[in-house]
């Protein structure tokens, strides 16, 4: 795993971006464009993203690479949103969770060189070497509570994948749901995401999908809950291996929610790994260090540490990591842990309140490790 920077000082604009890239295989990288707020109003802002972008990928390192999928982190979804002109793409989450650098607006890119990337069915494929990687972003309703939304939204997402052949419980690797208000309507997520689960043999017996369930508005008012998946299609059920950590971590159902802490999909020559949003707990359920940002953010640390172990990687293998905040104000002091611990993994840390009031932050990442797995084809 390479790690570099890039900097269009003119632009005010800095590049954090990860490279795995084994010669003569396909290529995956991960880039976060953060800028200088200048004092401008978001269309300026916006306008310096863009063009950053536009730079990063003319880049003799990132040349004849496509994007993927796409995250803008925003201060303000619903007002912003107009001035996006891709944001309605079914590659594009866009989600209110401020940057907490003093800008209105961050993006996380993820990128491939090698792969055929097309559009099909209102989702974005990536294919490659008999697989096929199906991503799609931004999706939400607007009809009745967090519960109905949420039901709706699981639903019309395995329509998308029974097109592809797929289902829920066979392909889906990994999901992003984000709440409004997520202190009232987290809730009605969990019990309608553990109720579709159920219909779809999905239990504490079987398995559950890596997720994130976190803080964050929706561009459309009315919208209680914004759905963002990525599946796969063409491996074999042993190439999956989901991550528990038990000396460290509960299994999620024991408090009510259905998700991994982990999933880790093998292949011929790499592990792609998806560590889930992580917090500050212990293998009772227990949140640790209650009111302590610090301590809390380092036993955060040392569960990640402790799924990235079981899936025989570690932080070395990190590609990014999105940092969620309750409290503005704990800001400088995560980033100064951060900078410290990890100068060189792409990052951002947003304003996201996380599911129990008591936490004050969260984690998540993905990780890409070295692998010469015989007898799997390559990613």
């Amino acid at each position: 795993m390479k790690k570099f920077n890039i900097q269009f000082e003119d632009l005010g604009a800095d590049i954090e971006v990860s490279e795995f890239a084994p010669k003569d295989k396909v290529a995956e990288y991960h880039a976060i464009i953060h800028i200088e707020p200048k004092g401008e109003i978001f269309p300026g802002q916006y306008s310096r993203i863009c063009k950053a972008e536009e730079l990063l990928l003319q880049r003799p390192e990132i040349s004849g690479s496509e994007i993927v999928f796409k995250r803008y982190f925003v201060s303000d979804s619903t007002n912003q949103k107009p001035w996006i002109k891709d944001s309605d793409s079914p590659k594009v989450s866009l989600i209110q969770q401020p940057p907490l650098d003093g800008s209105k607006i961050a993006l996380w890119l993820y990128l491939a060189k090698g792969m055929e990337i097309s559009a099909q069915h209102n989702c974005v494929t990536a294919s490659h070497n008999g697989y096929t990687h199906i991503y799609k972003m931004g999706m939400q309703s607007t009809e009745g509570d967090s519960a109905a939304q949420t039901e709706k939204l699981l639903s019309d997402y395995e329509d998308a994948l029974s097109k592809f052949g797929a289902t829920l419980a066979d392909n889906c690797i990994r999901t992003w749901f984000f709440v409004r208000d997520v202190d009232t309507q987290y809730a009605g997520m969990v019990k309608a995401r553990r109720e579709n689960f159920i219909n779809q043999g999905l239990t504490e017996k079987t398995h559950y999908i890596a997720s994130t369930g976190i803080g964050g508005l929706p561009a459309e008012t009315k919208a209680l809950v914004q759905l963002g998946t990525y599946a796969l299609k063409g491996h074999e059920t042993s190439q999956v291996k989901y991550l528990y950590a038990p000396e460290y971590l509960n299994p999620t159902y024991e408090y009510g929610v259905t998700f991994e802490r982990g999933t880790c999909v093998e292949f011929g020559d790499r592990a792609e790994i998806y560590i889930s949003g992580t917090a500050s707990i212990d293998n009772k359920g227990n949140v640790l260090y209650i009111g302590d940002i610090k301590r809390q953010t380092e036993r955060m640390i040392e569960n990640v540490n402790a799924l990235l172990k079981e899936a025989d990687s570690g932080f070395n293998d990190v590609a990014q990591i999105i940092v969620y905040l309750r409290d503005i104000a704990d800001y400088q002091t995560v980033k100064e842990i951060f900078d410290k611990r990890f100068p060189d993994i792409p990052r951002v840390i947003t304003l996201a309140p996380v599911c129990r009031p008591t936490w004050l932050i969260e984690m998540e990442c993905v990780a890409v490790a070295e692998r010469k797995n015989e007898g799997l084809k390559d990613w």
